[in-house]
């Protein structure tokens, strides 16, 4: 079975890697094509992920490659993770909605909206070259930001599922403190793409959150950044990214005060791509564990097999809503559990969604559609719509600023004239 991977000179690879190797029962992969247009990051991460395979006696052949066709051909699953102006664009998305009193964040608020307008045009352009030489081929997007990709993906007809590792973390997050094993645990994870709450966590069938707050909400509240009273009087778990939203000014503060999270990940990248020159490499760096992305290798192996053996189980995964959560459009892309099988992924149904997230998933869904619209067809009305519609930005003369500074920033990213 061919696997590839758009992004493939990312640092992240070796953690795919490693995944591949010890689930090697789950996802029997014999060939592993890595694309990437960087010709000295593929060369280093190919040769670690060539060494990691051997030492652990896995028979896969690595393929390095510049070329999307002769990458994805043949290929039976094809994973999406690359990033579009590398970790300088990400340092501008994270920094320069700071000069507006607005979040930092490469995913979230104008940050994430100029990722995808850098993203998703070529993310459309790599998939129709799927489309053309592996036309069977799952297509399974782990670039951010996931909800708005995943969307443009399916509705250019594509075979995609959009994945996060969030849902998994928190899975094996519980299952730890539990000290049960994480097939286990299942989760009650609604909303969108980084704007998701656990709102039950079942152990067996049985709801253990109240528990699980009572006896480990500070650990857990000081893990978000977030109030412990917050958690307790909600009774659920929110995503990290929700700390963006309900501690909008304090997050600003504190971003304005030290170094981005893009600068500390550029160190990372340097010391990683060292390592990964190293002959003496093997396995996958301890400091890799502190890139981000924890258990996406699992996520990832766990998605494709199920796909391709049709077995049917549940995950959490970002697809069409279909009226899922009724408040939303049908054709809005939500993450929850799924039934994964070789026909893709049909969402379980959802209890009630709450007006206290339902008012903000529907704004930010609302806002999702926007930024599709202005990364597909540009011009500075698209993006100040976007800008105006989300709720971290909201008001006129800040997206009106906003645009310019995110059009001026990203003016080589993208493929529409600025004006």
């Amino acid at each position: 079975m061919k696997l590839a991977v758009v992004g493939g000179g990312s640092t992240y690879t070796p953690e795919l890697v490693d995944g591949i190797a010890r689930l090697r029962d789950e996802l029997p992969v014999t060939e592993l094509a890595l694309i990437d247009p960087d010709a000295r990051r593929l060369e280093l991460v190919a040769g670690v992920s060539r060494r990691m395979l051997a030492h652990a006696r896995h028979p896969a052949r690595v393929l390095a490659t510049s070329s999307v066709a002769e990458g994805v051909a043949g290929a039976r699953a094809v994973l999406f993770q690359l990033r579009v102006g590398g970790q300088a664009a990400r340092e501008v998305d994270e920094t320069l909605p700071l000069r507006c009193g607005c979040v930092g964040q490469e995913t979230t608020g104008a940050g994430g909206l100029a990722k995808a307008l850098r993203t998703v045009p070529l993310v459309l352009e790599i998939a129709s070259t799927v489309r053309t030489h592996a036309p069977d081929a799952w297509i399974v997007d782990f670039t951010n930001p996931v909800g708005i990709v995943t969307r443009a993906l399916l509705d250019a007809g594509h075979r995609a599922i959009g994945l996060c590792n969030v849902a998994i973390g928190f899975q094996r997050r519980f299952a730890a403190g539990l000290g049960v094993s994480p097939s286990r645990i299942s989760l009650g994870h609604a909303g969108l793409n980084h704007l998701t709450w656990e709102r039950a966590v079942y152990l067996d069938g049985e709801d253990v959150l109240p528990a699980i707050l009572r006896t480990h909400g500070q650990e857990i509240a000081d893990s978000l950044g977030l109030r412990l009273g917050l958690l307790q009087r909600l009774g659920v778990v929110p995503s990290y990214y929700l700390r963006y939203f309900y501690a909008h000014d304090a997050v600003v503060r504190e971003q304005r005060s030290k170094p981005s999270r893009a600068a500390e990940v550029a160190q990372m990248e340097t010391r990683l791509l060292e390592l990964y020159a190293d002959p003496a490499v093997v396995a996958k760096p301890e400091l890799l564990s502190k890139r981000g992305g924890a258990y996406y290798s699992e996520a990832a192996v766990a998605l494709i097999a199920s796909l391709l053996g049709d077995r049917g189980d549940t995950q959490v995964v970002n697809v069409r809503n279909g009226g899922t959560l009724p408040f939303l459009d049908d054709s809005a892309v939500i993450e929850v559990p799924a039934t994964i099988s070789a026909t893709g992924a049909a969402p379980l149904p959802v209890p009630p969604v709450e007006p206290l997230y339902a008012g903000l998933i529907a704004n930010v869904s609302a806002y999702e559609t926007l930024a599709l619209r202005a990364a597909l067809h540009g011009g500075a009305d698209r993006v100040r719509d976007a800008l105006l519609a989300h709720p971290l930005i909201g008001q006129d003369e800040i997206a009106e600023e906003l645009t310019g500074l995110l059009l001026a920033a990203n003016r080589d990213h993208l493929p529409w004239t600025v004006g």
